[in-house]
């Protein structure tokens, strides 16, 4: 499972989310804040804008998985995690790009 299969209809949100143990929360953040996702207890939260648009609050949701496929928070050292929050960022973007792209390749054929 993951967000290929997702963005390909073969499972549904529900179910990933059930599958990596994680939960959604929309609350009012800066308007800087898309969202975020954390780990406690081995649980993932994500936490996204509640003020966001409808197709916003999807692709922060894909980015926030991303970021829990590309195992980002299991970081030993938090500080250092902190260090590289921004290629983290990237990362993750460039994750989704890869993964539309894919996709998009496969609906051509």
């Amino acid at each position: 499972m993951n967000i290929k299969n997702l963005l390909l209809g073969v499972i549904t949100d529900k179910e990933l989310l059930n599958y990596y143990n994680a939960t959604i929360t929309y609350e009012n953040t800066p308007k800087s804040v898309r969202g975020c996702v954390f780990n406690y207890d081995g649980v993932y939260f994500i936490m996204i804008n509640k003020n966001l648009s409808y197709y916003k609050r999807k692709k922060t949701l894909l980015h926030e998985l991303a970021h829990i496929e590309l195992n980002q928070l299991c970081q030993k050292d938090k500080d250092l995690f902190a260090f590289y929050i921004d290629k983290y960022e990237d990362e993750a973007s460039e994750y989704l790009k890869n993964i539309e792209k894919e996709i998009c390749d496969l609906e051509k054929r």
